[in-house]
């Protein structure tokens, strides 16, 4: 290596260009082939540092997100879960929503994909760079709850409820809330407001709600008021998704027949 080659690598380590670094003497070696100027180089590196910059932004943003599974939308099955509207996820999937700081909220019975299309649009959000962050509604009960407990509920609220740009809430409704949990997600909830989006996930309607919210009409009707201002509602109807694997090969029907015949 010579001299000028190592006080390049040393500027590069001292500027935190790190793939800059190892890689700059191809691209110039690729622009002298292509007979390039100086100011194609320039370009060509800023580009691969850049794109370095921005691909280890995603892997953090992954890394923070909480995403229990990679899921995409190219991998979500339309012919199957025919009770998804197809276009209105296609238009969601654009991502406006989130710079509109509006909410997706998804409804329909257990199975039925919610979850694989929260968590692809929350994937599709991630690789644009956008911060997000994934809890179940329990999960979420229960760090609400601890941080409550300790004194530092401002500090979470701040921390992990305010700061990403998209924060996604699954399985609403799977579980019941007391009085004290109602009043704590309704928190969440006006901290969001007009603030940050949303994207819920539930099997109730919302004529159900005030059951899971501890009974509390009044709290829950603030709560959907705030919630639903600025929102997509998108209602999902069909059979189990996760069932399909199983009711194309069979499985499911000779399970139940072998049950009946017993």
């Amino acid at each position: 290596m010579s001299l000028q080659y190592e006080r390049i690598e040393k500027f590069c380590e001292q500027l935190k260009l790190e793939r800059l670094s190892t890689e700059w003497p191809a691209v110039a070696q690729a622009t002298v082939d292509k007979n390039g100027t100086h100011a194609d180089f320039l370009e060509s590196v800023l580009r691969l540092q850049y794109e370095g910059l921005t691909e280890r932004r995603r892997q953090t943003i992954l890394r923070l997100s909480g995403l229990p599974v990679i899921k995409t939308l190219e991998q979500f099955d339309y012919k199957y879960a025919s009770g998804v509207p197809r276009n209105q996820i296609q238009e969601l999937a654009g991502l406006a929503f989130i710079e509109r700081q509006e909410n997706i909220v998804l409804l329909g019975p257990s199975g039925v994909g919610k979850t694989h299309l929260a968590t692809a649009i929350s994937y599709r959000a991630a690789m644009q760079g956008l911060s997000i962050r994934f809890l179940t509604a329990a999960d979420m009960m229960l760090q609400l709850l601890t941080s409550h407990r300790q004194g530092d509920l401002k500090g979470y609220l701040t921390r992990v409820i305010s700061k990403p740009r998209l924060l996604i809430i699954d399985e609403v409704g799977y579980l019941p809330f007391g009085k004290e949990e109602a009043n704590l997600f309704f928190q969440v909830v006006a901290k969001r407001y007009e603030a940050g989006s949303v994207l819920l996930t539930s099997n109730l309607s919302f004529a159900q709600w005030s059951s899971t919210f501890g009974d509390d009409e009044t709290l829950t009707a603030a709560m959907l008021d705030r919630l639903l201002h600025h929102a997509h509602i998108v209602q999902i109807s069909g059979q189990s998704y996760r069932l399909k694997d199983k009711l194309k090969s069979g499985q499911l029907h000779k399970k139940l027949k072998a049950e009946l015949s017993e």
